[in-house]
């Protein structure tokens, strides 16, 4: 929960900055841009702009005494999945919804602002709605992300390749090949501290772990190169069953967004068609893939828990420089390093580990429609650490649990190994 000295003054310049970046973020897009749906799993970004006005709009306004909803047919729009508030329009179909149109959905999201701000200035806040505000602050800054990603596979399925904007893509030397040993013990998980959280990060409990190595470095994009050509792709061997399945449904011969030109394997990012380079890490592959690696390897992935342990236990103000916020760098070129400890952890890809998404010993969902945020998803999914330079460094912390089902690879997904 957000500390008890956090000013609502505070509070308000923090909502302004967050709701102002996400418009920042969409600022380089065509009202087309924002209406196209590329896959069942990404939204329009124009949706992704509604969603998360309609969460302050719902959870924090509409309770209000003589609050009037912009638009009462919203609820049923733009809400995502809370059973508990109301039927959903289907995800797969957002992009088939040409109205509201973009400049209706900014006078709305002006609209729930303008009565936002004045709520954090005049209205009565108890513990519950301050979190509750803190959760939606965090909610729409993982819908930055998403409005990345899912912008960036849009802009991939288009034959011109079109920019989204141009940004920095520096040459990157990765550290050597090293392993970092850590001592098998009971160990300490999950969140403490009066920093904000989300509940699935809870209850910080303990939990035994053998000796293990994890590797210095995530697995390079030359590294996966060598994989490629020795046949990973091909071989059933490396493969888990379901893996292999969808290696052969979907025909995948490498990481998402790679295209093999004139010989060379070049790669798409958020601005244009660039060249792979064999020191970046590893970008867009799947727990799939990310797995069969590691067996080719003869390594496998770490648990998250091992992926914990292994982090640096540091603020996120500290990675500050390699996020979002910094510029969003248009691909992961490397991330922070520290010593004694392995690099690149926090502001290059998410890692996936080998453990499945799961509630912690005594974990309890939150009352109401806000329970539904974390918890129901606790089935078939693989938990990612670390957070990618699309992140916000609102979220780098050791304890922060993304998850995704295992073939996903829009995401900025990548992984390290461990032994």
């Amino acid at each position: 929960m957000i500390s008890q000295h956090t000013s609502y003054t505070s509070l308000a310049e923090q909502y302004i900055q967050v709701r102002e970046f996400t418009n920042r973020l969409a600022a380089p897009l065509s009202p087309e841009d924002c209406m196209i749906q590329s896959m069942p799993d990404a939204s329009p970004v124009r949706w992704h702009l509604a969603h998360t006005t309609w969460f302050f709009e719902t959870f924090l306004l509409a309770p209000l005494s003589g609050y009037r909803v912009f638009d009462e047919e919203f609820s049923y729009l733009f809400n995502s999945y809370y059973n508990q508030v109301g039927a959903q329009f289907p995800r797969a179909r957002r992009g088939t919804i040409s109205r509201p149109g973009l400049k209706r959905t900014r006078e709305y999201r002006e609209y729930v602002n303008q009565r936002m701000l004045d709520f954090l200035e005049h209205g009565e806040h108890c513990d519950d709605t301050r979190y509750t505000i803190q959760v939606g602050l965090n909610h729409e800054q993982q819908h930055q992300e998403l409005i990345l990603t899912d912008i960036k596979h849009a802009l991939a399925g288009n034959p011109l390749l079109p920019v989204y904007e141009a940004g920095p893509t520096a040459p990157f030397e990765t550290p050597a090949d090293t392993w970092i040993d850590f001592s098998g013990g009971i160990y300490p998980v999950g969140h403490a501290g009066s920093g904000f959280a989300y509940d699935n990060e809870s209850p910080r409990h303990e939990t035994l772990l053998r000796d293990f190595a994890i590797a210095g470095h995530p697995v390079t994009c030359g590294q996966f190169m060598d994989f490629i050509e020795d046949g990973g792709y091909e071989r059933a061997d490396h493969w888990l069953s379901a893996g292999w399945t969808t290696v052969q449904e979907r025909g995948w011969k490498a990481p998402l967004y790679w295209v093999k030109r004139d010989g060379d394997w070049m790669q798409f990012t958020l601005s244009g068609l660039k060249p792979v380079d064999r020191e970046w890490p590893v970008c867009h592959v799947s727990y799939f893939e990310a797995d069969a690696w590691a067996r080719w390897a003869g390594y496998r992935l770490p648990t998250e828990f091992e992926w914990e342990v292994a982090a640096p236990h540091s603020e996120g103000d500290q990675f500050a420089d390699l996020l979002l916020e910094c510029g969003f760098a248009v691909h992961p070129t490397g991330g922070d390093s520290a010593d004694c400890r392995p690099a690149q952890m926090f502001g290059g890809v998410w890692e996936w580990t080998s453990s499945s998404y799961a509630a912690y010993p005594g974990y309890l969902p939150p009352d109401g429609a806000i329970g539904e945020y974390n918890g129901k998803f606790m089935c078939n999914q693989y938990v990612l650490r670390g957070g990618s330079v699309a992140t916000s460094s609102a979220h780098i912390r050791p304890t922060y649990r993304n998850f995704f089902p295992p073939e996903t690879r829009w995401q900025f997904s990548g992984f390290r190994v461990a032994k």
